[in-house]
């Protein structure tokens, strides 16, 4: 029996990467089927039969072992599998047993940002949380130079005019209780850098960011730089039932 679907499809199920980053190696030429490159996202493939690979390397597309992970992501620490500067990446800094199974990051924190980061090598699980679509929650501690006014709080409330747009309406609160974080701040989308800008454009820096929730998922007492395995029941809150 044949086990036919398209090329996209292929490579982010077998958790080679993210969809949008197996899309840009399709279509920059990477990826080659049966010896010849690949010029379509929906190329068939056997998963069973075909020759798949990746920057001259051999793919492995059959259906895996799917792991689903948090970490409680360090500062200065990269979201990344790997970085041509050198850089210590968030695969660097994972258990032994994590390191061949083609975990990826899902969505990115920046180098200095810290907290729940999600690694996974299913890609409809990547593709459902990371997708602006969604409008998944994200909740961020912020560690803020001055106190905000009340306006500027309506301000972040009501959206803030970025270069890329006016950001949605945000939830900010006060931190209480969470020394030396001054401001809880959630959001439903996943601009660069989005809270640390949304804060300079009020004319506050940012000290310290610490993310502590995607959905209904909590970092909790993880450790910094620890990492656990979500239960099913987490993954489907995340995802809802068979969204995967």
């Amino acid at each position: 029996m044949m086990a036919t679907t398209t090329l996209l499809k292929a490579l982010t199920q077998a958790g080679l990467g993210s969809r949008r980053a197996m899309a840009d190696a399709v279509m920059r030429g990477r990826v080659a089927v049966n010896g010849e490159t690949a010029g379509s996202l929906k190329h068939p493939v056997d998963i069973e039969i075909d020759s798949v690979t990746l920057d001259g390397r051999a793919m492995e597309l059959s259906p895996q072992n799917l792991i689903y992970i948090m970490m409680n992501k360090p500062a200065g620490v990269v979201t990344s599998v790997g970085d041509h500067r050198g850089r210590q990446t968030v695969i660097d800094i994972l258990p032994q047993r994590y390191r061949n199974v083609h975990l990826h990051p899902v969505g990115r924190l920046d180098r200095d940002t810290t907290g729940l980061l999600l690694l996974t090598n299913d890609g409809g699980f990547t593709h459902r949380i990371a997708h602006p679509s969604f409008e998944l929650e994200k909740e961020y501690l912020a560690r803020v130079d001055n106190r905000l006014s009340a306006g500027e709080v309506r301000s972040l409330e009501q959206g803030v005019e970025l270069r890329d747009g006016v950001t949605h309406r945000a939830v900010v609160s006060e931190a209480q209780g969470f020394p030396p974080f001054s401001y809880s701040v959630t959001i439903r989308e996943g601009k660069k850098r989005q809270v640390r800008r949304m804060f300079a454009a009020l004319g506050h820096r940012v000290v310290s960011l610490h993310r502590v929730r995607i959905g209904e998922l909590r970092l909790g007492a993880l450790a910094e730089g620890e990492v656990r395995e979500l239960s099913a029941a987490e993954v489907s809150g995340l995802v809802g039932d068979g969204a995967c």
